[in-house]
């Protein structure tokens, strides 16, 4: 593992060298040694958010009245925001004399300066986060027609409130995202890392678990849309086509299979227990509204409220979200379940091939068993996605739940759970992402699937990157958190990463080799700045050390 070595420096160099043995379930299942201290990984992958989004002021709240308080420890780091605030007033020219207050050029869409969104707003509308219609915003590079190009006028009242195409605009603070502005007081996150490429949430997932939006067989049974650059079939995901053969897959939506490898794949070949738990996976099971199969529903927000969905309710499971449901090798189309609690994580769970329903790694833990790499999706009512979710629901819901569990877990010693997001939705974010990888795709009967950045048709200058196009990136900037007992604390990372910085964690740690065809591993920046594994800082950690126990409904802390 001499790669851990150069880009973590001796520390690292040395753990690597001694190897640690896994813990619990990882030694019986003959399960290789890792590359640093790190024998779980925990991935909770969120949906559309941008950096700045939830954390423009940061570390600075309002802190009104009737919000839950935050104040930042004296010591905290600076990030790379919008601004701050001085006795509650917006200070920093992004928030007081943005370039989308002054663009002339805008089309009539509502220019405006960022502004904040109050706890009582967390509600909001969807915005509009297409591959070339990203890209559009960034307007080569000045940042200034998010309200013309990827602002959303349209949805229901109060809930763009008052905005128009100006909501997208908006940002929350730490009396509203309280929980991670909590979680990143105590452990570290980054102000420098960004969606793979641009567009919604399949390119966001499939970057995640490959590195890779190509290649993608489009099931000619169906529609075609959202697939670029496609020759005979093939061609490269920029929009939400859902997994071919799922049972749950929309027949009126365009399907997709993925050739390649996933890291999936890479895991079962070196005998390194993972699962993907999906919220809504298992059809056997009946909500409390009655609902189940593929149409399992809980109340979201109440900006998804209608007057025939007066409840907000919205489908658990999204085909759309499902990871590793695109591969054939990794996919489980029946939704089959696992044959144990015991079993989940191996490759003897009962034909369920790694994928099972959010609730089964809860009950897994509650029997002892954590696969060494999990990929977490919550029901989509918790899953912070605008529109059907949102920063309330997405803490109460998802992540201060799920990291509470962990952290009362034997497993939380050995443990690091990162906190990220599939794309940006659209917010507004400040930041002009490096494009590492070019593209040209020209799409003049769907301008939102075709590069638009410098001119229609253009993304970048250069080759992309194994000749595949429709890849253009890094996209917009989004959190990434690390929660783990080898965080440092309080730390901001600056270093340059991306959705499949994820990947290369993944196979680095656990000595897997890269997935090759293309896959965007091979640029990807490295997460070990964001960790500290000198013995020195952390002698003798036992489970309860470096919690952070927190309130769901706040995120404030809680004690136990």
């Amino acid at each position: 593992m001499s790669t851990s070595c150069l880009v973590a420096g001796a520390g690292l160099c040395l753990l690597v060298g001694a190897g640690f043995a896994g813990t619990s379930l990882a030694g019986d299942r003959g399960e290789p040694d890792t590359a640093s201290p790190i024998e779980h990984l925990v991935i909770i992958f969120q949906e559309n958010v941008s950096f700045d989004h939830y954390f423009a002021t940061y570390p600075v709240a309002l802190n009104p009245t009737g919000e839950p308080f935050f104040r930042a420890s004296d010591d905290t780091p600076s990030v790379n925001g919008l601004g701050t605030l001085i006795n509650g007033n917006p200070d920093g020219v992004l928030l007081t004399d943005n370039p989308n207050a002054n663009n002339t050029s805008g089309n009539g869409a509502d220019s405006i300066n960022p502004f904040r969104l109050a706890r009582a707003q967390a509600p909001t509308c969807d915005q509009d986060h297409n591959y070339g219609d990203e890209q559009k915003a960034f307007d080569q590079g000045l940042m200034d027609l998010f309200p013309a190009s990827v602002g959303v006028g349209s949805c229901t009242p109060p809930y763009d409130w008052g905005k128009g195409t100006g909501l997208v605009m908006g940002y929350f603070d730490g009396n509203t995202v309280t929980a991670l502005w909590n979680y990143a007081q105590k452990f570290a996150m980054s102000d420098n890392s960004f969606g793979t490429t641009f567009g919604p949430s399949t390119p966001g997932l499939m970057n995640l678990v490959a590195g890779n939006t190509y290649p993608a067989t489009i099931n000619p049974a169906g529609p075609t849309s959202g697939v670029a650059a496609v020759a005979n079939g093939v061609g490269t995901v920029v929009s939400d086509p859902d997994p071919t053969g799922d049972v749950c897959s929309a027949a009126g939506r365009t399907q997709v299979q993925m050739g390649g490898k996933n890291i999936g794949d890479l895991l079962i070949e070196n005998h390194v227990s993972w699962g993907a738990f999906m919220g809504g996976f298992d059809l056997t099971i009946t909500n409390s509204n009655g609902t189940t199969g593929c149409n399992r529903s809980t109340p979201g927000s109440a900006s998804n409220k209608t007057a025939t969905n007066p409840t907000g309710a919205t489908a658990d499971y999204i085909p759309h979200h499902a990871f590793f449901q695109y591969w054939a090798s990794t996919a489980n189309p029946a939704h089959t379940r696992p044959s144990t609690l015991k079993a989940i994580g191996t490759s003897n769970d009962g034909g369920a091939n790694h994928q099972y329903d959010l609730h089964d790694f809860f009950d897994a833990l509650k029997v002892g068993n954590m696969p060494a790499v999990s990929f977490l999706k919550a029901i989509a009512a918790g899953d912070g996605h605008a529109g059907y979710s949102d920063p309330l629901l997405e803490q109460s819901i998802m992540l201060v739940p799920t990291i509470n569990a962990i952290m009362r877990s034997p497993f939380w010693k050995s443990t690091a759970i990162i906190v990220m997001y599939d794309d940006s939705d659209g917010w507004y974010d400040h930041q002009m992402s490096p494009i590492i990888n070019p593209s040209s795709v020209l799409n003049t009967d769907s301008p939102g699937n075709g590069d638009q950045l410098n001119a229609p048709g253009k993304c970048g200058n250069g080759t992309p990157l194994d000749g595949i196009q429709g890849r253009c990136g890094y996209g917009p900037r989004q959190p990434l958190l690390v929660i783990s007992p080898f965080a440092k604390t309080n730390f901001v990372d600056h270093t340059l990463t991306d959705q499949s910085s994820v990947l290369r964690f993944i196979e680095e740690n656990w000595g897997t080799g890269q997935i090759g065809g293309g896959s965007y591993d091979q640029l990807a920046g490295p997460l070990w700045n964001m960790f500290d594994f000198d013995d020195g800082h952390f002698p003798f950690l036992t489970a309860g050390q470096r919690q952070l126990i927190l309130d769901p409904t706040t995120g404030e802390p809680s004690g136990r």
